[in-house]
């Protein structure tokens, strides 16, 4: 192992930062990267030896400061994320920091429309061809995907949405392409690398972004097609911590429904909030024999918890579908009267 952080590459930062994660969040992050870049990590980790605290806590300070700067970008432009850096950080940090997260926005593609307002981008882009707003789409932040693709008419938002969820690496020719045909409206910024895009949880990502009716039409647009990419849709746009979202009574109905064993199976590896939360809405004699259950279970296969907590967002989704529960932020508070 080298002795100084200048000394480490990129993929040994990564393999140390992956060492030092709590498992669970190590795999979440892993489950992010191709396979290829998995293997490489693994090697890695497997021929690092015994790494300094010191040597860890550089390293995860590194990521920390990066992240930090991108979020400042992401939310305020460049010019306020490099102002903040240089006022938090000591300036050759501050420099480092700024270049390293300068290179990667520079090679995104699509940039330049990250800080377009979602309406005047909607017109830009409204007449293009489906594949076209996929890739475009594809590329933006789902929040600002969801409010465009939720402008666009009915058909074509079904045809975007296929073309997403089907949307593996695009060929940096073609993302040039696009680009300069954007050129004389907006300045484009044109990557050189592959880049990965869409895919089913970016579809998921959008549609729990937007309203209820739109998702619906979309939904049923799609069901006709292609019934089984509807129901990867479906799993990824509510996840179990998602159940945050459900409020006190909502949960009871919920409740009401699934068997003990498997709520204490599915919140094995729940956050302490989503356990307050369910716990609360329980008798205090109820919520007992689910911690004794959970404390007496022992070790568990991580996809027999998966299993579990997938049936309960199933039941989570089928009362929503009947309208007997609402999730926060998915458009039913709309429908309430006070």
């Amino acid at each position: 192992m080298p002795e100084s952080l200048t000394d480490l590459n990129g993929l040994q930062k990564a393999a140390i930062l992956v060492l030092t994660l709590e498992q669970n969040i190590a795999a979440e992050i892993l489950k992010q990267l191709d396979e290829s870049q998995i293997e490489e990590i693994s090697r890695e980790i497997a021929g690092l030896g015994p790494v300094a605290q010191s040597m860890r806590d550089t390293v995860v300070n590194e990521f920390y400061q990066l992240a930090l700067a991108r979020t400042y970008a992401d939310e305020g432009g460049w010019d306020y994320a490099k102002s903040l850096l240089a006022k938090s950080l000591p300036p050759e940090q501050a420099q480092k920091i700024i270049g390293q997260v300068n290179q990667t926005i520079q090679s995104a593609p699509f940039a330049f429309l990250q800080k377009a307002e979602s309406d005047n981008l909607l017109t830009f882009i409204q007449d293009e061809h489906p594949q076209t707003i996929a890739l475009i789409l594809a590329h933006l932040k789902p929040s600002q995907a969801s409010e465009i693709l939720v402008g666009l008419p009915g058909q074509k938002q079904v045809e975007v949405v296929k073309r997403i969820a089907n949307m593996e690496q695009t060929n940096p020719e073609v993302i040039k392409e696009v680009e300069r045909g954007l050129e004389h409206r907006l300045s484009a910024m044109i990557t050189q690398t592959f880049e990965k895009a869409g895919g089913v949880d970016t579809v998921a990502e959008m549609l729990n972004l937007a309203d209820r009716a739109t998702e619906k039409s979309i939904m049923e647009g799609l069901e006709a097609e292609d019934p089984d990419l509807v129901e990867q849709i479906r799993r990824l746009m509510f996840v179990f911590e998602d159940i945050m979202m459900v409020n006190d009574k909502g949960i009871q109905s919920m409740l009401k429904e699934v068997d003990n064993e498997d709520l204490a199976l599915a919140l094995k590896t729940a956050s302490q909030d989503l356990k307050d939360k369910i716990f609360k809405n329980m008798s205090e004699r109820a919520s007992q024999l689910i911690k004794e259950d959970m404390d007496y279970m022992g070790p568990v296969r991580v996809s027999d918890v998966e299993a579990a907590q997938q049936k309960i967002v199933d039941v989570v989704r089928r009362l929503e579908e009947s309208g007997e529960i609402i999730i926060s932020g998915r458009g039913g508070e709309k429908d309430l009267i006070v």
